[in-house]
């Protein structure tokens, strides 16, 4: 079940006693839409390479997709593991966003207690599933340790961000023996083109022997969706602790999970070395921009997260105030997420990072505050 601030007020198309509230709602319904600020995308839009891959690949509709997801895997493979990808693909599966494959591994996961990383609040698909599937909730400050552990690194929407030797003491501090522990780093390959010496995804020996001497088993989740702004193609993967945990994850998950346009989209964006340096190069550039723009009007709001990420998350400390935020920005064509629903922090807006022209739009819009 969601969560029970996501039953109350508007929350669109979500049926509220059903699903759990998420941005990206909001563009659809405004005639007046310029720019959507609510999601965590990247601000360059959907790479045109892969864009074209994914348009062409629709003259093959008629067919299924390939059973193996080949040969977008290996080119995942290649692009997280460029030396070793030969050796690693075979612990990497391919999946319809990161959601369907957080709720397979959570299902295959042992049952008993659940437990969210040490943030005030985090990215609440884990939850979500871990409700779903009868696991019992553990506060994310409670000493004890629980069978399955779901940390979002950096984490959405707080910018918070652990560094693997932080991570790794989290790990060894909260997940018992034979458990499981998901870690999502969606968002850490804007972190730099170093970011693959930051991830966890290639701490092989370590992963390894965490599985050999405790049964722990660690999964690193992906959505691609952010990073390549394909959010509308439904593309995730998780990086299994063995080959036959992975093999476990492909039994039970149906078959042609992901469709032939995500499958090309994907095969061809992976070599888009342009995108990605630009990426880099400009997000914390935007970022601070915006930052100081909106420091200079609202002196007393402060702004959370590492200088690399895709958006900001603003305490503006009134919740009158976040909401009229909330209000003024989707009247303007800007919508931005709301602290409210889901993270049950109504002073707190989250805007995506964006070109200044279209934060120009929202300062605009803000004025009235």
């Amino acid at each position: 079940m969601p969560t029970n601030a996501s039953t109350t007020g508007n929350n669109g198309p979500w049926d509220a006693k059903l699903q759990q509230f998420h941005g990206g709602q909001d563009w659809a319904h405004l005639d007046n839409f310029v720019e959507d600020f609510s999601v965590t995308t990247n601000a360059f839009g959907m790479p045109e390479s892969a864009k074209l891959a994914a348009i062409q690949s629709v003259e093959h509709g008629h067919h299924y997709p390939p059973a193996d997801q080949e040969p977008a895997k290996s080119s995942l493979a290649r692009f997280l593991w460029p030396d070793e990808f030969k050796t690693e693909v075979d612990r990497l599966i391919l999946g319809n966003g990161a959601s369907e494959l957080i709720d397979l591994v959570i299902r295959m996961a042992p049952q008993g207690t659940w437990k969210p990383g040490p943030f005030n609040t985090q990215y609440k698909e884990y939850e979500r599933s871990a409700r779903n599937n009868d696991y019992e909730l553990l506060p994310s400050n409670s000493i004890d340790k629980a069978n399955v552990a779901c940390l979002v690194n950096p984490c959405n929407p707080t910018g918070d961000y652990l560094d693997l030797p932080e991570l790794k003491q989290w790990i060894s501090d909260n997940v018992l023996p034979g458990g499981y522990v998901l870690i999502d780093e969606s968002m850490q390959p804007w972190h730099s083109p170093q970011f693959r010496e930051h991830s966890l995804t290639t701490q092989r020996e370590y992963v390894e022997d965490l599985y050999k001497s405790q049964g722990i088993s660690v999964f690193v989740m992906h959505s691609w969706t952010k990073l390549w702004c394909c959010t509308g193609l439904r593309l995730g993967s998780v990086v299994c602790p063995t080959a036959d945990h992975m093999r476990a994850i492909k039994k039970i998950q149906v078959p042609w999970s992901v469709n032939t346009v995500a499958l090309a989209f994907l095969n061809a964006v992976v070599t888009d070395d342009v995108y990605l340096e630009k990426t880099w190069k400009m997000t914390p550039e935007w970022r601070q921009q915006t930052i100081d723009r909106l420091g200079k009007m609202f002196p007393d709001w402060e702004f959370h997260g590492r200088s690399f990420l895709s958006w900001i998350w603003v305490d503006t400390k009134s919740e009158q105030v976040a909401e009229k935020a909330v209000d003024l920005a989707k009247e303007a064509g800007v919508p931005v997420r709301s602290g409210r629903p889901g993270y049950n922090l109504p002073t707190f807006v989250r805007l995506a990072v964006r070109e200044p022209a279209k934060v120009d739009v929202l300062i605009n819009a803000w004025k009235a505050i």
